[in-house]
């Protein structure tokens, strides 16, 4: 599978964790998928219908909340990889990862 890992920016990680869990589909917060804030590690794939994403690419179409966005059929994922908007049910997964050093992950 796909996976995506984001360096994510002081202002993406602020976005994230003031995202009230009351409002979102699939509910979790931002702490809770993440192990440190500044790194995001999900698997690519909508969880709609399994479409590749956009948004992991400079230039490509991120969305409405900055994350990513599937083409195929709207949805929209935030900056931890939560659904938002569209017909997708479930955030993106985080696959099991830890860090070896500040430079190396393990996913799997």
């Amino acid at each position: 599978k796909r996976v995506f890992l984001r360096r994510r920016t002081p202002e993406e990680i602020k976005a994230a964790e003031d995202v009230d869990i009351a409002t979102l589909r699939d509910k979790q917060e931002d702490k809770n998928r993440v192990k440190k804030a500044e790194w995001l590690v999900v698997v690519g794939v909508c969880t709609h219908l399994g479409c590749i994403l956009g948004g992991q690419k400079p230039g490509e179409i991120k969305g409405e909340f900055g994350g990513w966005f599937c083409a195929c059929h709207g949805s929209q994922y935030d900056t931890s990889g939560r659904i938002r908007k569209g017909p997708a049910p479930l955030n993106l997964p985080v696959p099991p990862y830890e860090f070896l050093s500040d430079t190396k992950i393990k996913i799997g």
